[in-house]
């Protein structure tokens, strides 16, 4: 009975952690209190032509897809410039995969950038309270950073003190708890991502994708994020969302606490990574996996050398490559990655295995419905 228990527990903080996309339909009676669609920046500081974004990461650990995508399409979309930072030296382990090496510390930026970022996005952290990211953003907000909280990096922002009095969003699963810590703020449903003068913030996962494209859009106009959608593979990154399409059913609980309860059915899988590899599609891929409660995913490369992906991310592999590991299958772009994965993960799993792992993502596709 512990041992159900506890993976009952498991599950719910599962399910809270990930979650799917919705499609982009209508909004709900919220929507009155955000702002019309698209995002409003300021212009760089004096001396840059082109605004410095930092996708930022405490070195106790941040949410896989919250930190890859954005670094990876804005450095797609070139209307930046991007850098991975990181509180302290060393590597970083991205939950639930992936581990990287950041371009510089928190102190190495300031020495290098006195004036500060003109954005920054903040993935969810492992440590949503560590002293050292609220203070390095409360600096930087002080400098006149734009701040965007990715899915629960809201947490973060939140604990610093920069949503007092504002209007912001988070994952489906974190609104009710962060309402009750956090009453000060109005916390808003029914939209994929909110702006409140200098923050930003959107729901969960994969709300990565559309608010990049809506950084890229509001830095460089509409035709510059349009193709750089194409080259992702999207068509649409509007803000319109339905919160209450991402609430688990009693099938799901069930269905998780079964799968994790269920140990002898666990698998280590794999996914080759090579000087060149697509962080974003990676990012998904792995992510998507790893949200089924029963794989973990490793990435290899023979000779475990540190590999730069194809927009410069630097990446740890897990392992050397293993006969006999089932290897996750690829797909070309982004948006193709995510329903590959999924269409995948019911074939190998089953459709609820699947649907886990939408919730997980905050990810919808036309198909998805609840069983």
């Amino acid at each position: 009975m512990r041992t159900l228990a506890l993976a009952a527990a498991a599950t719910a903080a599962t399910l809270a952690f990930l979650t799917p996309v919705a499609p982009f339909a209508a909004t709900g009676p919220s929507a009155a209190l955000v702002q019309p669609d698209g995002l409003a920046l300021p212009a760089p500081k004096a001396g840059r032509a082109r605004p410095l974004v930092v996708v930022l990461a405490d070195n106790a650990g941040a949410e896989t897809t919250d930190f890859a995508i954005p670094y990876g399409v804005l450095k797609e979309s070139g209307v930046a410039e991007v850098r991975s930072v990181a509180t302290a030296a060393g590597p970083i382990k991205l939950m639930p995969s992936l581990k990287i090496l950041a371009d510089q510390t928190t102190h190495e930026f300031d020495r290098a950038e006195p004036a500060g970022a003109d954005i920054i996005v903040v993935p969810a952290q492992m440590k949503p309270k560590s002293p050292e990211l609220a203070n390095w953003l409360r600096a930087q907000a002080a400098k006149g950073a734009v701040i965007v909280s990715i899915c629960e990096g809201a947490r973060v922002l939140a604990h610093a003190g920069l949503l007092e009095g504002r209007r912001a969003t988070t994952h489906w699963s974190a609104l009710k708890g962060l309402a009750k810590a956090y009453p000060d703020t109005t916390w808003i449903r029914d939209r994929r991502y909110v702006q409140d003068g200098p923050i930003i913030s959107t729901t969960g996962v994969t709300a990565s994708l559309p608010a990049s494209l809506a950084l890229v859009e509001a830095i460089a106009g509409r035709p510059t994020a349009q193709a750089t959608a194409a080259r992702i593979g999207v068509r649409d990154w509007g803000p319109a969302h339905r919160t209450a399409d991402f609430q688990p059913t009693v099938a799901d609980y069930r269905h998780g606490l079964w799968t994790l309860a269920a140990f002898w059915n666990h698998e280590t899988v794999q996914t080759p990574i090579a000087n060149g590899t697509d962080e974003v599609t990676l990012a998904l891929r792995t992510d998507a996996w790893s949200r089924t409660y029963r794989t973990k995913v490793v990435t290899t490369r023979p000779g475990l050398a540190t590999v730069l992906s194809h927009r410069g991310l630097a990446i740890l592999p897990d392992a050397e490559p293993r006969a006999g590991r089932y290897v996750l299958p690829t797909h070309p772009t982004p948006a193709a990655e995510i329903d590959g994965s999924l269409a995948a993960i019911g074939k190998r799993y089953s459709p609820a295995t699947a649907r886990l792992a939408m919730l997980g993502l905050e990810y919808k596709t036309p198909r998805a419905t609840a069983p």
